[in-house]
């Protein structure tokens, strides 16, 4: 019988699996452990086919059914079992639970189709490496709903990048059977992209595990993408809760498990392995049950705010901010052996949409990778290469672009480093163009920052014409954490400090993201006003006019990094003035103006007269008369500033 024909070892890990898996469920309805668990309960061998048969070299991204693939990758069921009862000697610290592992080359993350790319972003970290090293990442059937799938599919193909993707079809997505959300045929999708495909079932392990072999062989001798359909039935139900199946239909699939036919041909085998596997873990859990969980001090530091109050003159530099933009990019791409280049559009001749990117690809074109029109995969890519050791920078042609990539910015990159545990760094950077005044329309001219800014984790950087972007980048350099840059598009043609306003004083602190001080050169200043990235050049241009206008004495403050706003230098201005401004060239609501008002006036112990100057909230209209009228312009702000103050 077909039974005969499987190693007992395997039928031991694949036993293991399992009893771990419904012990999940026992603890679960005792209180025990937190959260949810999607139980791979009847898709074992599936586990143990690809993930059981790969190198330590490896690795494997998994999703959110990823227990199986956990213990046959890394062999650690006791860290699993303690991070999902939340101890802190669970694998991740008990921080990331059940859908969020990480260990010896294994990741997961619960966000369908998110993973895609991450992966195929560390397998060509390896592939660049020439480490021999490949990899697998599970989705499931419901994945093939989502979009970055299918754009990623496209670039691993493309770039003969080498990935196994295990496709797991237990023919629900959660309760929704396939038949109601699923066209054609799922071989035939990645075949689509030109990708090899094989096709095997759970039922059948030993084809299963031969198949596998084969397809896993194939992606590691030929640095080519594979796509494997596993047909298999999963016996529980989606997670912990109700199962709304046809109970006729799961116990079908019951009769069809490999596992309980051999505990019926097998039985005294079966009971054994079993008693044996039980005891084990029930050891296990007897023993991690006293544990403790993890402290707060070691998940949590608050941020240290360090905004150096050392001041130095500024100096004007004769260049355009993007000719200084290209210089470090080239120099870098030939330097530091980390640095990775990604974007649209970016090779030579072109060197992107706004020409940041300009000889690049000649200098090092190993090292610089144009990308299809998929924000969502290549981002994803970028997260995995960071992952990998890699500091790559990604180019996302237009910041209205950058929401395409939100799911990747927000559930991966900003999240790998504290729900692993701090055992990761994923040092990406994400760059793009934001602002208007160059008329082009509602979807391309507008400033996003306020969504940006709000994503914990990450340090949202918006550069300026006041200084070399050198600084901010070299800065940037130095981070092992995500950041995201805004550079404002009028900026890119316009020269470093190419304007100073008469009786002004213009200085800069030795802070890492400097923060840009201009002051009145003997007067006592009865304004503070904060702007940043293409609104404080426009600010800065009619500091005279603000003064002869209003009869106020401006002091202007522009910092560079937006995500931690430099509010002790605003209080101590705003100490004097007792006035302070906020100008932005996003709408105001929630915006950045809202949060720094916020914090200052929880500081302040002192009242102040305190204003916003913003976007109106409508699309941007390509009219330039109307785009004039949307956005803060000089006139606006001088009547609104005589308005108020």
């Amino acid at each position: 019988m077909l039974v005969q024909k499987i190693n007992h070892r395997l039928i031991k890990q694949a036993l293991t699996i399992r009893t771990v898996e419904e012990k999940f469920l026992s603890l679960f309805s005792e209180g025990k452990l937190n959260g949810t668990v999607h139980t791979c309960v009847g898709q074992e061998f599936s586990a143990l086919a690809f993930a059981g048969q790969l190198k330590k070299k490896d690795f494997v991204f998994s999703n959110h059914r990823c227990h199986g693939h956990y213990i046959a990758f890394t062999g650690d069921t006791r860290g699993l079992i303690a991070e999902l009862m939340g101890k802190a000697s669970g694998t991740c610290g008990g921080i990331g639970s059940s859908q969020h592992l990480c260990n010896n080359n294994f990741f997961s993350n619960g966000i369908q189709g998110g993973i895609v790319p991450v992966a195929a972003g560390y397998a060509l970290g390896n592939k660049l490496k020439k480490n021999g090293a490949i990899g697998v990442v599970y989705i499931g059937d419901g994945t093939l709903g989502e979009g970055t799938l299918y754009e990623t599919m496209n670039i691993i193909s493309k770039w003969q990048i080498p990935l196994l993707i295990v496709c797991e079809n237990n023919f629900y997505a959660q309760s929704t059977p396939q038949s109601v959300n699923l066209a054609g045929d799922i071989r035939a999708r990645a075949a689509a992209f030109g990708i090899t495909t094989f096709q095997g079932h759970t039922s059948n392990p030993e084809q299963l595990l031969h198949d596998a072999k084969v397809a896993i062989e194939y992606v590691r001798e030929q640095t080519k993408p594979c796509f494997f359909l596993v047909e298999t039935f999963r016996l529980n139900p989606h997670s912990k809760g109700d199962d709304d199946r046809d109970p006729e239909e799961i116990n079908n699939y019951r009769a069809r498990d490999f596992l309980h036919i051999f505990s019926k041909d097998f039985t005294a085998y079966y009971d054994n392995y079993l008693a044996a596997i039980h005891k084990e873990v029930d050891d296990m859990v007897n023993s991690i049950l006293p544990e403790p969980e993890q402290a707060m001090d070691a998940y949590y530091q608050p941020p240290v705010s360090d905004h150096n109050n050392n001041w130095r003159p500024l100096i004007g530099i004769n260049k355009r901010q993007v000719e200084l933009l290209n210089n470090f990019f080239k120099q870098q791409i030939v330097d530091n052996g980390r640095m990775l280049f990604l974007g649209e559009d970016i090779l030579s001749p072109y060197g992107g949409a706004f020409k940041v990117a300009k000889d690049l690809s000649v200098l090092a074109p190993d090292k610089v990778f144009s990308t299809p029109i998929s924000e969502s995969a290549i981002t994803g890519i970028s997260n995995g290469l960071a992952l990998n050791g890699f500091k790559p920078f990604v180019e996302i042609m237009f910041g209205d672009f950058v929401t395409l990539a939100f799911d990747q910015i927000v559930n991966h990159a900003s999240k790998f480093h504290h729900i692993f545990n701090k055992k990761v760094t994923c040092p990406v950077v994400i760059r793009t163009p934001m602002g208007g005044k160059r008329g082009y329309g509602p979807t391309h001219s507008q400033t996003l920052d306020k969504f940006l800014v709000g994503i914990d984790n990450i340090k949202t950087v918006a550069i300026n014409t006041f200084f070399d972007p050198a600084i901010v980048y070299d800065s940037i350099l130095q981070e092992e954490h995500p950041v995201i840059v805004i550079e404002n598009k009028t900026d890119y043609g316009k020269k470093i400090l190419h304007h100073q306003a008469a009786n002004f004083v213009y200085e800069i602190n030795d802070a890492p993201f400097p923060v840009v001080k201009i002051k009145p050169v003997v007067s006592v200043p009865s304004l503070t006003i904060l702007a940043y990235g293409g609104m404080a050049d426009i600010v800065n241009n009619i500091l005279s006019d603000i003064f002869f206008e209003t009869d106020l004495k401006p002091e202007l403050i522009v910092p560079s990094l937006i995500s931690e706003l430099p509010v002790d230098i605003i209080i101590q201005s705003a100490a004097t003035t007792k006035r302070l401004l906020v100008i932005e060239e996003g709408s105001a609501f929630a915006g950045i103006g809202a949060e720094l008002i916020a914090q200052v006036t929880e500081q302040m112990d002192i009242k102040i007269r305190i204003k916003r100057i913003s976007a109106y909230a409508v699309p941007i209209p390509s009219v330039k008369t109307l785009e004039h009228i949307v956005l803060p312009e000089k006139e606006r702000i001088i009547q609104e500033i005589k308005a108020y103050f």
